[in-house]
């Protein structure tokens, strides 16, 4: 079924909306629009959820607190944390020990000499100087600076990789080629930025262990998003929506489309359930 402006829905009604945030729900600026805003109360007032799922760790979410619905949740690091922004905590964690984080480090340095490297955690992050050379927006404030190697004991929900003079498309394929099975290799758009997540741990898994809990079958979700990141969970929902400005391999799967993000795509889809 087509609305007006030509964005093809699926029959029936979604029990829950979730949303990647950046590139999607947000604008280029990272700002959630007036008119997103608008949508996103409108939904819940009429019974429909909306839940965030998002690459952000938690230190960087007090910017979307307050479209937040009732329930107070988004679920952070591409799966490793569900964060209730209402009371700012972490509520549930999956993540790598600090022996599998220097091991894959030991690994990768010895393929990537040059690489620099950082580890968010729910307390904040750890980040090397080489990586904060190439990430200076990376936000250190409150981080712990260092070797990775000087790491505690606390649950990393991912580790991130930079390498110098690499391009995106070939830090990923080197990354991967080491990391394997030991991790889950994600991209969300950040440039020159390999992030990378402990085994099982991706939006998806955390989606669906969410929904289980709230009695929210797979068939029941639209899931919106942009990068490869969100892939898992595009394919988990019953319906899935890319956003115009998509990447390549978000567009040959998802099985819907709206506008960009900077046209209020998701908006315009909640909009559009709600007016029919």
């Amino acid at each position: 079924m087509a609305d007006p402006a030509g964005v093809t829905l699926p029959s029936g009604r979604p029990a829950l909306l979730a949303s990647d945030l950046d590139g999607t729900l947000l604008r280029g600026d990272g700002s959630i629009s007036a008119r997103t805003r608008a949508a996103i109360e409108a939904a819940e007032e009429a019974g429909i959820g909306v839940l965030f799922v998002t690459a952000r760790p938690p230190r960087w979410l007090a910017s979307v607190a307050d479209a937040v619905g009732g329930h107070g949740t988004v679920i952070a690091g591409n799966g490793a944390w569900v964060y209730d922004v209402h009371d700012r905590r972490v509520t549930a964690e999956r993540g790598f020990g600090r022996d599998q984080v220097l091991g894959l480090v030991a690994r990768l340095r010895a393929a990537l000499p040059d690489a620099g490297f950082a580890a968010e955690r729910a307390s904040g992050p750890h980040i090397e100087a080489a990586f904060h050379e190439r990430h200076p927006e990376s936000d250190p404030a409150g981080a712990v600076s260092g070797p990775i190697e000087g790491l505690s004991g606390e649950t990393v929900g991912k580790l991130l990789a930079t390498a110098p003079g690499l391009r995106d498309e070939e830090l990923l394929e080197r990354v991967s080629a080491v990391v394997g099975s030991r991790g889950v290799l994600a991209y969300s758009g950040a440039p020159g930025l390999a992030e990378i997540s402990a085994p099982g741990v991706t939006k998806a898994a955390a989606l669906a262990r969410w929904c289980a809990e709230h009695g929210i079958p797979s068939d029941a979700v639209w899931a919106f998003g942009d990068m490869p990141n969100d892939l898992p969970m595009l394919r988990w929902a019953g319906a899935s929506f890319a956003v115009a400005n998509e990447h390549a391999d978000v567009h040959s799967q998802a099985t819907h489309r709206c506008p960009s993000n900077d046209q209020d795509g998701v908006a315009h889809v909640v909009e559009a359930v709600l007016a029919r």
